[in-house]
């Protein structure tokens, strides 16, 4: 026989939709969420945008990577890959999803395999962190590092100053680490490349707590580049100080304060158009 209490309770779960009264459930815990956020702009060619994609898949199938995730505190990471270009060009190409061991690893280097790269006009890394940062609320996941691992050729040059975007991310306990691609040799390299732009993204790009960034010199350093970083970023590791005899580009920490004009891109875009 019924007591009074279940009577009401059974009541209360017949009237009442089945989202009241009904705890969410938890988030799974895991070492980190990490968003890869790749540049797919102008500035890149198909074939360069293969290679970058290419990089991303094989650094997923490496065995330092698939190590990485295993040895964490919850064997397990949350990954998402995202393209962006300009202000309004951001897309999710692999959603949030569960990485804990080798097969769910080929699982995502398969599925990034089989998508497209697109190539979108204009360069917003600002826009890409501001779409990229909300996407750690409520995606199922609890991770004891929130990471945005940015990849991109050029400065910011649309949307609102990067460095705006970058500390509204950091005070969300976010932390956002660089790779610059440097492969096609500064200012003589055409519209929208600066020199030294791994010195903008270590002032104006990264940010948090043990941000980094490795810089890309070359295309052939670049599944090389994208394998430690993300053996960093998901194991947690801090760079080694980089040795001068090292081939391997260094991974080079966020420096204390801004040495670059954070405005260059903007600055950039605005002489083309008075031109």
């Amino acid at each position: 026989m019924r007591t009074v209490p279940a009577l009401l309770a059974a009541c209360l779960a017949f009237w009442l939709p089945p989202s009241v009264g009904k705890a969410q459930a938890a988030e799974m815990p895991v070492d980190v969420e990490l968003v890869l956020a790749v540049d797919v702009s102008w500035s890149m060619d198909r074939a360069e945008q293969e290679i970058q994609r290419d990089g991303y898949i094989a650094a997923l199938r490496s065995p330092e990577v698939q190590k990485a995730i295993a040895d964490g505190i919850h064997g397990k990471v949350a990954l998402t890959y995202v393209e962006w270009a300009g202000e309004l060009s951001q897309a999710v190409v692999i959603p949030w999803t569960l990485v804990d061991g080798k097969e769910a690893a080929e699982s995502f280097a398969y599925r990034l395999s089989n998508a497209e790269p697109d190539r979108l006009r204009r360069t917003s890394i600002a826009a890409a962190i501001d779409f990229v940062a909300p996407m750690f609320e409520n995606n199922g996941f609890e991770g004891i590092r929130r990471v945005i691992d940015i990849s991109g050729d050029g400065p910011n040059n649309q949307g609102r100053p990067v460095t705006q975007a970058r500390d509204a991310a950091v005070a969300r306990g976010i932390v956002i680490n660089g790779l610059p691609l440097m492969t096609r040799g500064g200012y003589d390299a055409g519209w929208g490349s600066i020199e030294h732009l791994d010195r903008y993204y270590t002032d104006c790009v990264i940010g948090g707590p043990g941000a980094f960034m490795i810089p890309v010199n070359e295309w052939g350093q670049f599944p090389d580049a994208v394998r430690r970083k993300l053996v960093i970023e998901l194991a947690g590791l801090w760079p080694e100080p980089p040795r001068r005899e090292a081939m391997r580009p260094p991974a080079v920490p966020a420096a204390a304060g801004p040495q670059t004009n954070c405005r260059v891109g903007e600055e950039m875009w605005q002489r083309r158009q008075d031109r």
